[in-house]
C-alpha cells in the first residue's frame, strides 16, 4: 500500500466516530481502494481494516468513517491506498490480500465527554497561495503558519478540540484578472497543493478540522461578481468544494450503517459539552433582490434562530465567513454590513430571548480583533465578534486596521433603541490565527503570529 497523496485530514470528530479523508491516486483502469486501520494508544493490535472504493469522478478521494470509539481517547491510524489487477475486488474482499501498511502512524484524539470541561480551538481564515503555469509560488511563506498552529497544538492545554477554517483556503481567482481557474483540473490541483503542503498536512491529520466556504472557494465578492460565464466555474468550484471541504464535515448526516447521507446544504453544526457551533452558509444561499436581500436563506436563518433560542448550550458560536460586524468605512456589499434587516432580525431574536454567551466568529478582512456590541437601552443586552485572518496574505493586498472600520456611532436601529460596538483589543495587521480557550469563567482569545508567539490576549467574560 502507498501513502496517501492528500490527507488524511481528520473531519468531524465525536466522542465515538471519526471521519476521516483520503486521496490516492495511479491508472484508473485497475480498482483502486483506501485503507484505514487503528488502535487505542498503548495497544499492540490493530483494528481490521476499514475500505473504500475509489473513483475517478470524485478524484480518487473519499472518507472513511470511524465508529464505536471511546471518548476521550487518544487512537493511532495507518491510512494507504491500493491498485489491484483483478476487477471484481470489493472493500470487503481486498482484506484478503496479503496487505503491507505504509509505516506512518498518525494519531487523533476523541473529545471529552463531560459536560462542563473546558475546550481549545484554532480559528483562522484566508491562506493565499498563488499557482502560475501549474507551479504554487512560494507555497513555504503559507505553510509556516500551520507550523506556528502545530506548535500550540503540541502544548495546548486544554487539548485543541478542533480547527475551525473560517473561509478561503483556497483562492481559486487568484489571477483574477488574469487567468481565474475555471476547469475543475486546475481546480483539483489547488486543492491538491493546498492541502499537501508538509505543515497544514501534518495539522490536519491529528486534529478534527472543520471548513466552510466564502467568495475566494469560488469568485471574489462572489455573487454580487458573478457575470454569464461564470456558471461552470460555480458548477466545478463547489464540486471541488463539496469534495475536499465538506465531505468530511457534519453537512453529511451519519446514517445507522455507517455510511453519510448524501450532502443537501453546506451549513451544520457540531458541539463539545456546553459549546456548541452553528457554522453558516453565507456565500451561496445569498438574495440580493431589492425586495428580500438576504445574506442567508429563509431556512438557514430560522434553523440559526430556532438553535440560539433552544439548543442548551453555555457558549454559542456562529461562525460567519464574512463579518457580522463591525462595519467597514468602505462598504463593498458583501458583508452583514450590506444585509442590515436580516442583521437586526438576529439581533432582536438575541435581545429579546435574553440568549448570553453568543460569540460571532469570521474571517475574511485581512485583519484579526474583538469587538463587543451593546445596546442603548438594555443593559443585559452583550454579544461579541472574534474576527481572524488571514494565515497568510498575498502581497498585493493590504491588511486591516483600526482606521478600516467605523468608530462611534451606532450601528444599528430598532425601535427597542441603538445597538453600539466597540472594540475590545488592537486590530492586528500581520499574519496570524486565534486561539479560542473555552472554560467556565471566560472565552480567552490570543491571537498568535505565524510562529505561534502571542500577539494580544483579550478575555471574554462568560455570563
Amino acid at each position: 500500500m502507498l501513502k496517501p497523496t492528500v490527507g488524511p485530514i481528520i473531519g468531524h470528530t465525536t466522542t465515538h466516530h471519526a471521519r476521516i479523508f483520503l486521496r490516492g491516486d495511479g491508472n484508473t483502469d485497475s480498482p483502486l481502494f483506501a485503507g484505514i486501520r487503528y488502535r487505542r494508544k498503548g495497544d499492540t493490535a490493530w483494528s481490521r481494516g476499514q475500505f473504500i472504493r475509489l473513483v475517478s469522478y470524485r478524484d480518487l478521494a473519499g472518507v472513511i468513517v470511524l465508529k464505536g470509539l471511546e471518548p476521550d481517547t487518544f487512537y493511532e491510524y495507518q491510512a494507504g491506498w491500493k491498485s489491484t489487477l483483478s476487477p471484481a475486488h470489493t472493500p470487503e474482499t481486498i482484506l484478503e490480500l496479503p496487505l503491507q501498511w505504509p509505516k506512518e502512524i498518525y494519531q487523533l484524539r476523541t473529545p471529552s465527554s463531560e459536560t462542563d470541561a473546558p475546550r481549545s480551538y484554532i480559528v483562522g481564515s484566508c491562506r493565499y497561495l498563488r499557482i502560475t503555469a501549474g507551479v504554487p509560488a512560494t507555497p513555504e511563506r503559507g505553510d509556516r503558519t500551520f507550523a506556528g498552529i502545530n506548535r500550540i497544538v503540541e502544548r495546548a492545554n486544554p487539548p485543541i478540540s478542533a480547527v475551525v477554517m473560517t473561509g478561503d483556503q483556497v483562492y481559486l481567482d487568484d489571477l483574477n484578472f488574469i487567468a481565474p481557474d475555471r476547469n475543475l483540473k486546475d481546480m483539483l490541483f489547488k486543492y491538491r497543493t493546498a492541502f499537501s503542503q508538509p505543515h497544514i498536512k501534518k495539522l490536519m491529520s491529528s486534529v478534527p478540522t472543520y471548513m466552510m466556504l466564502d467568495d475566494h472557494e469560488i469568485k471574489d465578492n462572489w455573487p454580487a461578481k458573478k457575470n454569464h460565464q461564470d456558471e461552470t466555474l460555480y458548477t466545478n468550484a463547489l464540486d471541488t468544494y463539496e469534495l475536499y471541504q465538506a465531505s468530511h464535515s457534519p453537512a453529511h448526516e451519519l446514517l445507522d450503517d455507517g455510511t453519510l447521507r448524501p450532502l443537501t446544504r453546506y451549513w451544520y453544526t457540531f458541539a463539545h459539552g456546553n459549546t456548541g457551533w452553528f457554522v453558516t452558509d453565507s456565500r451561496t444561499r445569498r438574495n440580493l433582490s431589492a425586495n428580500n436581500r438576504r445574506i442567508l436563506d429563509e431556512e438557514q436563518e430560522h434553523s440559526l434562530l430556532t438553535w440560539l433560542i433552544d439548543s442548551p448550550y453555555r457558549v454559542k458560536f456562529v461562525v460567519t465567513g464574512v463579518m457580522f460586524y463591525p462595519d467597514r468605512k468602505f462598504n463593498a456589499g458583501d458583508a452583514w454590513q450590506a444585509f442590515p434587516e436580516q442583521r437586526l432580525r438576529l439581533l432582536e431574536t438575541i435581545r429579546s430571548h435574553r440568549i448570553k454567551n453568543v460569540i460571532f466568529v469570521s474571517g475574511d478582512v485581512h485583519g484579526s480583533l474583538t469587538s463587543m456590541l451593546t445596546h442603548s437601552q438594555d443593559p443585559d443586552f452583550q454579544i461579541h465578534t472574534v474576527v481572524s485572518s488571514p494565515f497568510c496574505n498575498s502581497r498585493l493586498l493590504p491588511y486591516a486596521n483600526a482606521s478600516t472600520f467605523i468608530p462611534g456611532k451606532p450601528m444599528a436601529r430598532a425601535p427597542s433603541g441603538e445597538y453600539q460596538y466597540e472594540l475590545t483589543g488592537k486590530v492586528i495587521s500581520q499574519d496570524n490565527f486565534a486561539q479560542l480557550k473555552v472554560t467556565a469563567q471566560s472565552v480567552q482569545v490570543t491571537f498568535h503570529d505565524r510562529d505561534g508567539d502571542p500577539l494580544e490576549v483579550v478575555d471574554i467574560p462568560l455570563r
